[in-house]
Protein backbone atom coordinates (compact mmCIF):
# COMPACT_ATOMS: atom_id res chain seq x y z
CA UNK A 1 0.00 0.00 0.00
CA UNK A 2 1.40 3.34 -1.02
CA UNK A 3 0.20 6.91 -0.59
CA UNK A 4 2.13 9.80 -2.12
CA UNK A 5 1.31 13.43 -1.42
CA UNK A 6 2.06 16.36 -3.70
CA UNK A 7 1.11 20.00 -4.17
CA UNK A 8 2.64 21.57 -1.09
CA UNK A 9 4.55 24.82 -1.25
CA UNK A 10 4.78 28.37 0.00
CA UNK A 11 1.98 30.89 -0.27
CA UNK A 12 1.03 34.22 1.26
CA UNK A 13 -1.80 34.52 3.74
CA UNK A 14 -5.13 34.60 1.97
CA UNK A 15 -3.85 32.47 -0.88
CA UNK A 16 -4.84 29.00 -2.04
CA UNK A 17 -3.18 25.63 -2.55
CA UNK A 18 -4.40 22.23 -3.66
CA UNK A 19 -2.86 19.09 -2.23
CA UNK A 20 -3.17 15.74 -3.92
CA UNK A 21 -2.58 12.22 -2.67
CA UNK A 22 -2.13 9.39 -5.13
CA UNK A 23 -2.76 5.99 -3.63
CA UNK A 24 -2.33 2.45 -4.82
CA UNK A 25 -5.33 0.48 -6.01
CA UNK A 26 -5.03 -1.92 -3.09
CA UNK A 27 -6.79 0.62 -0.86
CA UNK A 28 -10.44 -0.34 -1.20
CA UNK A 29 -13.06 2.23 -2.06
CA UNK A 30 -14.73 1.21 1.20
CA UNK A 31 -11.93 2.86 3.15
CA UNK A 32 -12.18 6.27 4.77
CA UNK A 33 -9.40 8.64 3.74
CA UNK A 34 -8.18 11.72 5.52
CA UNK A 35 -5.75 14.60 5.62
CA UNK A 36 -3.71 15.34 8.74
CA UNK A 37 -1.13 17.99 9.49
CA UNK A 38 1.68 18.28 11.97
CA UNK A 39 4.02 21.00 13.11
CA UNK A 40 7.33 20.04 14.73
CA UNK A 41 6.81 19.45 18.44
CA UNK A 42 3.04 19.23 18.11
CA UNK A 43 0.60 16.36 17.83
CA UNK A 44 -0.68 15.27 14.45
CA UNK A 45 -4.01 17.02 13.82
CA UNK A 46 -6.94 15.73 11.79
CA UNK A 47 -7.89 18.24 9.09
CA UNK A 48 -10.57 16.49 7.03
CA UNK A 49 -11.83 13.03 6.14
CA UNK A 50 -14.07 11.53 3.47
CA UNK A 51 -15.94 8.31 2.85
CA UNK A 52 -17.86 7.65 -0.33
CA UNK A 53 -20.63 5.09 0.02
CA UNK A 54 -24.21 5.50 -1.10
CA UNK A 55 -23.55 9.14 -0.43
CA UNK A 56 -20.45 11.15 0.24
CA UNK A 57 -19.63 11.79 3.89
CA UNK A 58 -17.10 14.40 4.90
CA UNK A 59 -15.75 15.61 8.21
CA UNK A 60 -13.72 18.75 8.92
CA UNK A 61 -11.82 20.25 11.81
CA UNK A 62 -13.51 23.42 13.04
CA UNK A 63 -10.38 25.40 12.21
CA UNK A 64 -10.71 24.69 8.48
CA UNK A 65 -14.47 24.54 7.92
CA UNK A 66 -15.52 26.80 5.08
CA UNK A 67 -11.93 27.14 3.82
CA UNK A 68 -10.85 23.59 2.96
CA UNK A 69 -12.60 21.02 0.77
CA UNK A 70 -11.73 17.34 0.65
CA UNK A 71 -12.56 15.19 -2.35
CA UNK A 72 -11.75 11.73 -3.64
CA UNK A 73 -11.69 10.22 -7.12
CA UNK A 74 -11.82 6.43 -6.89
CA UNK A 75 -11.39 6.01 -10.63
CA UNK A 76 -8.13 7.97 -10.56
CA UNK A 77 -7.07 6.79 -7.06
CA UNK A 78 -6.56 10.34 -5.85
CA UNK A 79 -7.47 12.23 -2.71
CA UNK A 80 -7.42 16.03 -2.90
CA UNK A 81 -7.53 18.88 -0.42
CA UNK A 82 -8.46 22.27 -1.80
CA UNK A 83 -7.29 24.95 0.63
CA UNK A 84 -8.30 28.59 0.38
CA UNK A 85 -7.98 31.70 2.55
CA UNK A 86 -4.84 30.17 4.02
CA UNK A 87 -3.50 31.47 7.32
CA UNK A 88 -0.02 31.28 8.85
CA UNK A 89 -1.37 28.79 11.40
CA UNK A 90 -2.16 26.41 8.52
CA UNK A 91 1.58 25.95 7.99
CA UNK A 92 2.54 22.33 8.65
CA UNK A 93 3.51 19.05 7.06
CA UNK A 94 0.36 17.59 5.53
CA UNK A 95 -0.22 13.85 5.37
CA UNK A 96 -2.85 11.70 3.72
CA UNK A 97 -4.04 8.55 5.43
CA UNK A 98 -6.41 5.62 4.86
CA UNK A 99 -8.41 3.57 7.33
CA UNK A 100 -11.64 1.66 7.89
CA UNK A 101 -14.84 3.54 7.24
CA UNK A 102 -16.41 2.20 10.44
CA UNK A 103 -13.80 4.04 12.47
CA UNK A 104 -14.59 7.31 10.71
CA UNK A 105 -18.31 6.85 11.32
CA UNK A 106 -17.71 6.17 15.00
CA UNK A 107 -16.60 9.75 15.42
CA UNK A 108 -12.91 8.95 15.48
CA UNK A 109 -11.96 10.28 12.05
CA UNK A 110 -9.60 12.83 13.62
CA UNK A 111 -7.55 10.30 15.55
CA UNK A 112 -4.30 9.23 13.85
CA UNK A 113 -4.40 5.82 15.57
CA UNK A 114 -7.28 4.55 13.41
CA UNK A 115 -5.33 4.94 10.16
CA UNK A 116 -2.92 2.12 9.33
CA UNK A 117 -1.73 3.64 6.05
CA UNK A 118 0.14 6.94 5.69
CA UNK A 119 1.98 8.96 3.11
CA UNK A 120 5.32 10.70 3.65
CA UNK A 121 3.88 14.21 3.75
CA UNK A 122 4.10 17.46 1.83
CA UNK A 123 5.06 20.79 3.39
CA UNK A 124 2.74 23.81 3.36
CA UNK A 125 4.12 27.18 4.45
CA UNK A 126 1.89 30.25 4.72
CA UNK A 127 3.59 33.59 5.25
CA UNK A 128 1.90 36.60 6.81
Amino acid sequence: VQLVESGGGSVEAGGSLELSCTFSGSIPSSYCMAWFRQDPGKEREGVAAIFIGRRTNTWYADSVKGRFTISRDNAENTLDLQMSDLKPEDSAMYYCAAGRASDCYSGSWWQPRIYPYWGQGTQVTVSS
